[in-house]
């Protein structure tokens, strides 16, 4: 059944990609609890009564990748990762937002303990990671996509190298030096 759901995700990903908005209406059932599923993820462990709740998140998704024109849909790994992709955006927009509102910014110190669990919902965190995705995206895009799969997608090793057309076993071991680079990057910044 998986595998059948999967090949119906990725032919009505290439209707909508040819122009067919039924294909659109069609693709939302089959990929709303995984789009449920991603944005739990990212908002776990935010405030009680977050501007954002998990359901929110995903109808903002929803609205902004209607606007997005001319995306060559490869598969739904590809969907998934470009959800995530939305809903970081989402989220740190948001995160920025309440920074500018309460205090207008400012260091934060991020504990590497916390580097593990990360997005841990709170939004200076949240921008300093997003910040720190940027500056590693200009050394390595590559393993920034895999962080950005991994923490704000929710894709495993198998479908995170799906996406990228790499192998799991490196997808792991550049998942580990990512993680190792954030780690000194993030803890500098806090300095």
């Amino acid at each position: 059944m998986q595998g059948t759901e999967h090949h119906d995700i990725t032919n009505l990903l290439v209707a909508w990609r040819g122009g067919d908005q039924a294909a659109l209406t069609s693709l939302l059932p089959l990929v709303y609890r995984r789009l449920k599923k991603i944005s739990h993820h990212l908002i776990r462990g935010e405030r009680s009564g977050h501007m954002l709740e998990a359901t929110a998140l995903v109808h903002e998704a929803y609205v902004r990748l209607i606007d997005l024109e001319h995306i060559g849909w490869q598969d739904r790994a590809h969907f998934y990762a470009m959800c995530a992709r939305i809903m970081r955006r989402v989220l740190v927009d948001d995160a920025r937002h309440r920074n500018r509102a309460k205090r207008g910014g400012g260091a934060v110190r991020v504990e590497t303990e916390e580097l593990k669990r990360l997005p841990s919902g709170r939004a200076p965190q949240l921008v300093a990671l997003d910040e720190a995705l940027a500056e590693l995206a200009k050394h390595d895009k590559e393993v920034a996509q895999i962080v950005e799969l991994r923490f704000f997608g929710g894709l495993d090793r198998e479908e995170i190298g799906e996406v990228l057309g790499i192998s799991s076993a490196t997808v792991t071991r550049r998942w580990r030096a990512a993680r190792a680079w954030l780690i000194s990057h993030l803890n500098d910044a806090a300095k």
